[in-house]
């Protein structure tokens, strides 16, 4: 494996892998987006139209990527996304990612939707803080429970997502039969039989099913009835009376999670968050909606005073990290990158793929001038490439 991982260099090396490897309703699940996927395949594409300003005869010594993130300090700008079905990506999926995440220095973030339970994370990294992602459900005792349990876990922040009141269509998944564990129908057998290494990974652990629900949940005891309750608990309702609820429920660091709107920039300010994440949902949710990246100056500039702004969607690379930090985002997400590695090679992976940005982040802030990433503005992007309200000369 190490001589594998020595020549791997980019994201996009990891996301080979991982195909292969992965079997196909679950590669396909993380990625993939709604309808047309238009928006899905924007938010890594546009990030390319930015182009960087290179400057020469600076000195480059005492670099640093380190930063604060809610007043954590991290290694780097980057905190791994929630993704949900983690564990399915590769066994133990969710541990093995905190564990990578803890080692390098960044936050991890459990999604409500995991594999590995919030317990789980807690036992195997030694009780160290993580981050815990939730949505808003019709069931209020679970949530009060849930919550609970990520006080308990020593969860330092909490995201809540907005943008998943229902779910938007992803015609991958529903083409794949998408369950968890899969239907042992012949075209997925025969694609299992494919992916030996996974099926022995899932062999070895007992987490196959949503920790964080069954067992947890009145009723909820197998498959079959956890698939009808998810179906029926997402709150279409959800309205920032909500979000209220579930900040003094909580009573720490509080994150949302789904903003593509200044009016919902400020709507966010106002509920007394932390921070919010510009995002789309990586594409998933709502299909012809702009990029995170285009959607980010002009939020960033609109609220960012009294608010962190973060963003998701797209991030394959350090450059890409380092634009977003340029047009405003105090923070970044990465999900599919992570879950690329993991795919490919498990905690290794995922350890590769934080090595691989944030060296990328190193040297691209280099060569644009810079040593500190505190630093870094709008300065380093050539005007008339970039996005949003920032038309002007720097």
């Amino acid at each position: 494996m190490s001589a594998d991982l020595s020549k791997i260099t980019c994201i996009e090396d990891l996301r080979v892998i991982a195909k292969r490897r992965v079997p196909r309703m679950f590669y396909d699940y993380a990625d993939s987006g709604s309808y047309t996927q238009g928006t899905y395949r924007a938010n890594e594409e546009q990030f390319q139209h930015i182009k960087l300003r290179q400057r020469v005869a600076v000195n480059m010594e005492g670099r640093s990527t380190r930063t604060t993130m809610v007043g954590h300090e991290v290694a780097m700008p980057v905190a791994i996304a929630p993704t949900g079905l983690t564990g399915m990506q590769h066994a133990d999926g969710e541990i093995l990612a905190a564990k990578a995440a803890k080692d390098f220095g960044i936050p991890f973030t459990l999604s409500t939707m995991s594999i590995c339970s919030l317990e789980d994370i807690a036992e195997h990294t030694g009780r160290h803080p993580f981050w815990f992602q939730l949505y808003m459900m019709r069931d209020r005792g679970f949530m009060e429970r849930l919550i609970d349990r990520a006080k308990a876990a020593n969860c330092s922040a909490l995201q809540l997502t907005l943008d998943l009141q229902i779910l938007g269509q992803r015609h991958k998944d529903i083409k794949n039969g998408l369950s968890t564990p899969p239907k042992p129908t012949l075209a997925n057998l025969i694609n299992l039989a494919t992916k030996p290494r996974w099926c022995l990974g899932m062999l070895g652990t007992k987490r196959r099913s949503f920790g964080n629900i069954v067992g947890h949940v009145s009723g909820v005891g197998d498959m079959s009835s956890l698939s009808s309750w998810t179906a029926d608990q997402f709150d279409p309702s959800l309205s920032w009376a909500d979000v209220e609820w579930v900040k003094k429920r909580w009573g720490g660091k509080l994150i949302l999670k789904g903003i593509m709107d200044e009016a919902d920039a400020r709507l966010a300010v106002d509920s007394g968050a932390d921070a919010l994440v510009v995002s789309n949902h990586g594409g998933r949710q709502l299909d012809g909606a702009p990029s995170s990246i285009e959607a980010l100056p002009s939020i960033a500039e609109a609220v960012g005073k009294d608010i962190e702004v973060w963003m998701d969607g797209g991030i394959r690379s350090g450059q890409d990290v380092l634009k977003a930090r340029a047009l405003g985002a105090h923070g970044t997400l990465i999900g599919r990158s992570f879950l690329y590695g993991l795919g490919a090679f498990g905690q290794a992976g995922v350890s590769r793929a934080l090595q691989i940005i944030q060296k990328e982040l190193d040297i691209t802030m280099a060569f644009c001038g810079h040593t500190q990433i505190d630093q870094v503005g709008k300065e380093i992007l050539l005007p008339g490439t970039y996005p949003g309200v920032f038309k002007s000369t720097p």
